[in-house]
C-alpha cells in the first residue's frame, strides 16, 4: 500500500513531467533548430471508430488536428521549411461509462511523414505513428472524459496532446533541423496557401 509520502512524490513527479513536456501549446518554444512549418496536410479518409466511441466526421478529425498542430508550431520561424503529411487512422471519443467499474478512454491515432522543402525528400521513410490519449489536462482522469467533456472538448484535448507528442518526436531528431547557411530562406505565405487550397476544394466540389 502506498504511504502518504509515496503518493505525494508520485504527484510531484507527474507535475514535473507535465512541466517538461510543455503541455501548453502557447508555452515556451521547444528548440527545433531551423524549423518552420510549411504545408500542414491532415487527412482522415478511412479513420476507424473504436468501440464505445462517439461519432466524428473525417472533416472534424482532420480540421481539429490540423488546427492543433498549427497552434503549436506556427510560432517557429527558422530559415528551413518543413511540411507535414498526416493520416488519421483511428479514434475513440469516449462515451459516458460507469465510474470506477467502466471508464472508457479517448484516443487518437495518426501517422506522420515530414518533408524537407529544400531537398523535396522525406525525413522519415516510414511514417511515424502517434497514439494520443487523454492528456494531463483531463479534469477527471479517474472517471474518464466521457462523463466530464462533450465531443468537441474531447477532440480538442486529443488533438492538442497529439501535437505535443509530434513536437516531442521532432525534438528527438535534431539532425533534421540543423541550419544550413548555403540554403536561402524560402518564403511561405500561410494565408495565401490556405486560400489556394480552399479555392481548389470548391472547384473540385463544383
Amino acid at each position: 500500500m502506498l504511504t502518504h509520502a509515496t503518493r505525494f512524490m508520485a504527484l510531484v513527479l507527474v507535475a514535473l513531467v507535465a512541466a517538461c513536456t510543455n503541455v501548453d501549446p502557447q508555452g515556451p518554444l521547444v528548440p527545433l533548430g531551423d524549423f518552420r512549418l510549411g504545408h500542414n496536410i491532415v487527412i482522415a479518409p478511412d479513420a476507424q471508430k473504436g468501440p464505445f466511441s462517439r461519432d466524428a466526421t473525417a472533416q472534424e478529425l482532420s480540421d481539429g488536428l490540423a488546427a492543433a498542430i498549427e497552434e503549436r508550431f506556427v510560432r517557429y520561424d527558422g530559415n528551413g521549411l518543413y511540411h507535414f503529411g498526416i493520416s488519421i487512422g483511428g479514434y475513440v471519443l469516449a462515451q459516458p461509462g460507469l465510474p470506477v467499474i467502466y471508464t472508457p478512454k479517448s484516443v487518437l491515432i495518426f501517422d506522420v511523414t515530414v518533408y524537407d522543402n529544400a531537398t523535396g525528400k522525406k525525413l522519415n521513410e516510414k511514417p511515424h505513428r502517434i497514439m494520443a490519449f487523454e492528456g494531463l489536462q483531463n479534469s477527471a482522469p479517474i472517471v474518464g472524459s466521457g462523463l466530464t467533456r462533450d465531443k468537441a472538448a474531447q477532440l480538442k484535448n486529443l488533438t492538442q496532446e497529439g501535437a505535443r507528442l509530434l513536437q516531442d518526436w521532432l525534438k528527438k531528431n535534431p539532425e533534421w533541423f540543423v541550419p544550413d547557411p548555403e540554403t536561402p530562406r524560402t518564403e511561405f505565405d500561410r494565408n495565401a496557401q490556405k486560400a489556394k487550397a480552399l479555392a481548389s476544394g470548391l472547384a473540385q466540389a463544383n
